[in-house]
């Protein structure tokens, strides 16, 4: 077992990998300036060691390995990973970090897989530990036309599938949309995104290969392109993803490393099993950023001098409602946690479910609300090169006083446009409505996980009794 320095691990992605960004190849990722700030933010999952070993360093024996990988066998493993997840992503701001989702997708395997796949995941989970792997995991195919199944898609790559096949290797080809931190990864692990049938039985696929393996290629999107400036951008100045479209162009993978090859029964379980991790991440990931609006809201009115008032108590009791409303069900999920496969533990279905389709159907009224306690400032106030300038700030000073000093109120409203309103912002409205399921796949599966035994059994009672009283 091993543990990784940040520095390693940066020094790591130097390699042959195939990356474009805005059209052109990028040499060098670690040394790329448009990704320093993603490597920087992606490398607190290894800093966290050193700040939380109570948390972020798992023994089972073997030696010191990242917690990040400890395969959950109790109740008390899921609530742990809940309170491991919550503590890197405050120190990203409430954002993820790195090695949540590969872990996840981990966890799925080992739980939903089963015979010579079974075993190949079991080898890629211990080269994961010994080798501090920062693991990227594309799942999300590009789909086409979504009314159809891979096989009756006009272009069959738009589906990743097995095209070849020999006693050594698979070759692939196709291709993954919003695959985070691919680019500054070590490893992707591909899942299948969906139940499929005998027909889609060459898409029914999962492997695991380097990031730099020949015929890979990973486009990386430009959201938020560009130097932020920390006056006026104080979280994504500091914190970034990198996100890709990821190309398999007849990628040879040996079968050592295959962990689903055609075989469909098995696709949907995994893609579920990977759901039921992944969305336990994501309500604990998304704590800090509630903590984040709930502080704001607070710090605000009392900035602005209207916290006495009765609507502004009335919209910020309804922040702390729904902000502790996620809290609870992620708690829950992690309380009422089962064995599942292979002696795998899982969050529950049902809680999990429940705490992500709360955060996600709450978000935008909560940073809604945000803005409304907030003001006009948020797009109309100075910037940080007025700031720097002492003649402006002299001004700035005097007129955007309030009950508390100029400086603290400008800070406080340029968080909230950073959070809110501006390319961050608009990133993380998008992650609330589409990440980790969207709001009807989350519903799905509350419908799913919902046993409604007791419901019926309290209708059949009354009606039971109803009918034996006495008249």
């Amino acid at each position: 077992m091993a543990l990784r320095t940040a520095q390693a691990y940066r020094d790591g992605l130097r390699d042959g990998r195939r990356v474009v960004y805005q059209g052109r190849r990028v040499d060098d990722v670690a040394e790329f300036p448009e990704f320093d700030l993603a490597i920087t933010h992606s490398s607190l999952a290894y800093d966290i060691a050193e700040e939380h070993p109570e948390l972020a360093i798992a023994d089972d024996g073997d030696g010191p390995y990242t917690a990040f990988y400890r395969v959950p066998r109790t109740a008390e493993d899921i609530v742990n990973r809940g309170k491991l997840i919550e503590a890197v992503s405050r120190m990203g701001a409430g954002t993820i970090v790195l090695k949540e989702v590969g872990s996840d997708a981990l966890f799925a395997l080992l739980r939903a897989l089963e015979g010579g796949g079974l075993d190949n995941a079991r080898e890629f989970y211990r080269y994961c530990c010994e080798n501090d792997i920062a693991l990227a995991v594309a799942q999300t195919d590009v789909k086409g036309d979504r009314s159809l199944p891979p096989h009756k898609q006009a272009d069959p790559d738009l589906y990743l599938r097995v095209v070849d096949e020999d006693d050594e290797s698979i070759t692939v080809s196709g291709a993954k949309v919003h695959t985070s931190f691919s680019a500054n990864a070590d490893e992707i692990l591909v899942l299948p995104t969906r139940a499929m049938s005998a027909a889609d039985a060459d898409w029914a696929v999962s492997f695991a290969v380097p990031v730099d393996t020949e015929g890979l290629t990973l486009y990386v999107s430009p959201y938020l392109h560009g130097d932020m400036d920390p006056f006026e951008h104080p979280v994504s100045s500091r914190h970034k993803l990198l996100e890709s479209l990821t190309v398999f162009d007849n990628v040879r993978v040996p079968k050592s490393r295959v962990f689903l090859n055609r075989e469909p029964e098995l696709a949907g379980p995994l893609a579920l099993a990977f759901v039921d991790y992944h969305r336990f991440t994501a309500v604990n990931y998304k704590l800090p950023i509630l903590d984040i609006i709930v502080g704001a809201a607070i710090a605000m009115a009392e900035a602005n001098g209207i916290a006495g008032a009765g609507h502004v108590k009335t919209k910020i009791t309804e922040l702390i409602t729904y902000t502790e409303t996620v809290r609870g069900f992620a708690e829950l999920a992690a309380v009422r946690s089962a064995a599942g496969g292979n002696d795998v533990h899982l969050p529950d279905p049902l809680a999990v479910n429940m705490a992500k389709y709360h955060f996600a159907h709450g978000f935008h009224a909560a940073t809604a609300t945000l803005i409304d306690l907030a003001g006009g400032l948020i797009v109309t106030g100075p910037g940080g090169a007025d700031w720097a300038d002492p003649d402006t700030r002299a001004v700035l000073e005097k007129y955007f006083a309030s009950a508390v000093p100029a400086e603290q109120r400008l800070r406080l409203i340029n968080l909230i446009g950073d959070i809110c309103t501006g390319q961050w912002g608009g990133y993380q409205s998008v992650l609330a409505t589409h990440a980790e399921g969207s709001l009807e796949a989350e519903k799905l599966q509350i419908a799913r996980a919902f046993d409604d035994s007791r419901a019926r059994e309290a209708v059949a009672r009354v009606l039971r009794e109803a009918a034996n009283s006495r008249r």
